[in-house]
């Protein structure tokens, strides 16, 4: 086994919730390193939609993904947290009070007294439609996720789903392409009514294209599309040009290692106590989309609020000789001098 690193808390995930854990934890003087499968921070945000506008972030009208992500990787920077990309959590053994020994898939090892799981819906990955032999073209043709828009300007693009993303990423992409078909199983979609009437606008006034049906095949060589294979509602089939296919089926999420901890489980989400995000280990805390409890919203804000909550108890067992003062940013000067702004 590999020499432990050695932290006061061990945050497993660094997308938004688990990035803003480090600086609650940080104003209450805990050091942090963190772990993610990913090999970059921000999780979903910065892997499915680095581009598209959140809108629901307090005092921030519109933010993207990354544009997020980058904010809080800013935010955190006093506190000089460490992170280990392309890691997986595998084991959580308990080894003191409070003390614990969590080994990584590659054998990396980290001793903590605190363990944070921000680790979201899980590990996850696009589900995959069934369309013969598409992973010849996926990530040359075929795109489960748009990371930059600008690949996409001037060309012929095929979305398939009926979801928020499939609608989303039709009207985002619709100014910049060449042309935009949306492939939607049936005339009924699940996405906000706003964005489903602005893309049947759209439609009525010519400039993108909507088709009933379900793609069955794509066409090209050496991993470039050069069309997809439409069957409509009739049964009749007819061949669509395009240079690119999105397809926007939703994730399947996995809790992987997670359920081998012994924390209490509910539908595949950790239980916690609401006063602390405490699991039922002490010492073992979960915020953010992995949790659950009564009145639960799976909101970025949401997990920044259990994040804050969390720190406070959190410090009991980093500093337990210590007592926790609450304080302000806006007015503590002992808090100006961490965040380098005294």
């Amino acid at each position: 086994m590999n020499d432990p690193i050695k932290t006061d808390a061990l945050i497993i995930g660094a997308g938004p919730v688990g990035l803003f854990a480090v600086f609650e934890l940080g104003l209450v003087d805990i050091e942090a390193h963190l772990v993610d499968v990913l090999h970059k921070p921000g999780g979903q945000c910065a892997e499915l939609y680095p581009e598209k506008p959140i809108y629901d972030i307090p005092a921030i009208p519109a933010i993207t993904g990354q544009g997020l992500t980058d904010a809080l990787m800013e935010q955190i920077k006093p506190f000089r947290p460490t992170f280990h990309f392309g890691e997986l959590v595998e084991t959580i053994d308990k080894i003191g009070d409070p003390l614990f020994r969590c080994v990584t898939t590659t054998g990396k090892v980290f001793e903590a007294k605190v363990v944070v799981i921000a680790a979201g819906g899980g590990s996850f990955q696009p589900r995959r439609p069934p369309i013969k032999d598409i992973e010849a073209y996926e990530e040359t043709s075929v795109f489960y996720a748009v990371r930059k828009m600008e690949a996409f300007r001037d060309k012929t693009v095929v979305i398939i789903g009926g979801g928020d993303s499939a609608l989303d990423w039709t009207l985002n992409l619709h100014p910049i392409a060449h042309r935009v078909m949306l492939v939607h199983r049936r005339d009924d979609f699940r996405a906000a009514p706003d964005s489903v009437n602005k893309m049947r606008a759209l439609v009525d006034a010519g400039d993108m294209d909507l088709m009933i049906g379900q793609v069955m095949a794509l066409t090209g060589e050496g991993g470039a599309l050069s069309g997809a294979v439409v069957k409509n509602t009739d049964g009749a089939s007819m061949t669509i040009a395009c240079d690119a296919l999105l397809p926007f089926f939703g994730l399947a999420t996995r809790l992987g290692p997670i359920t081998n901890w012994g924390l209490s489980l509910k539908d595949d989400l950790i239980e916690v106590d609401t006063a602390t995000f405490e699991t039922n280990i002490a010492g073992i805390f979960a915020i953010g989309d992995i949790n659950t409890y009564p009145g639960k919203l799976k909101l970025i804000l949401s997990g920044f609020h259990e994040g804050a909550l969390m720190a406070q108890h959190a410090h009991r067992y980093v500093h337990p000789d210590k007592h926790l003062v609450f304080q302000h940013s806006t007015s503590s000067t002992s808090l100006h001098k961490k965040l380098g702004v005294a």
